[in-house]
């Protein structure tokens, strides 16, 4: 499996995800797009991981990197390559799409709750069905309008748009399911100036008391989507 992997910050990486490769035994490449690394032709790849980073996919101007990556996804999509988007991979991946992308009424960061959506008539049968209820790591104040054509797969009570997939191949996270105890941190030390008190803004403290359970739920369903998108092959 040949794996690429975008990062927008040195401080976001791959988390939990990383046992997951190495248990498909995938080549994995990274374009650190802050570094100036370029982006490689989508046409051989598997797989596409999109991840955070405190930049909006607005800010062209500070980050122009940004257009050439969303004109990439755009292609990788249509090709039928998997593509997972992760916070703001999940807004590059609406905003590639067609999608505005814009500053959501809250900012969400914390341990919350999301809610997953059933079927509705007439979408795919086998569409990713995720947990009515499960605690996620949020860390965004962005949000986006759902593509046209897409599935929405969960909401919460401060962001309607919380997951969405394209066809069978491309599955689209506002939330991160790969967090570790690390990567908290990592993304604590780096935004802590970002944790201004609101109505779904936790405290240090209060992110830093998450149990290994909490972490371990949240990894076991990022294990469940990425199953989902190696079943799914290239379209």
């Amino acid at each position: 499996m040949k794996v690429q992997i975008l990062q927008h910050v040195p401080f976001e990486d791959i988390g939990s995800m990383a046992d997951w490769l190495s248990a498909h035994d995938a080549v994995c490449s990274y374009s650190r797009l802050f570094a100036g690394d370029a982006l490689p032709s989508p046409e051989d790849l598997d797989l596409v991981i999109a991840m955070g980073g405190p930049m909006s996919v607005n800010d062209e101007r500070d980050h122009p990197w940004l257009r050439p990556e969303k004109a990439f996804l755009r292609e990788a999509i249509a090709r039928g390559v998997r593509v997972l988007g992760v916070c703001l991979g999940a807004q590059l991946i609406a905003s590639a799409l067609g999608a505005r992308v814009y500053p959501n009424a809250e900012k969400e960061i914390g341990w919350f709750e999301i809610e997953g959506l059933p079927a509705t008539p007439g979408e795919v049968s086998d569409r990713l069905e995720l947990p009515r209820r499960c605690r996620v790591f949020q860390w965004h104040g962005d949000t986006f309008e759902l593509p046209a054509g897409v599935v929405q797969l969960a909401r919460s009570p401060a962001c309607e748009a919380q997951a969405f997939q394209v066809a069978r191949h491309v599955i689209a996270l506002q939330f991160h399911l790969e967090t570790t105890p690390g990567s908290a941190a990592a993304i604590l030390e780096n935004c802590r100036d970002e944790l201004v008190p609101g109505p779904w803004v936790q405290d240090e403290e209060a992110i830093r008391a998450a149990d290994e359970a909490t972490y371990a739920d949240a990894n076991r369903l990022m294990v469940q989507i990425l199953d989902y998108l190696a079943a799914a092959g290239n379209a």
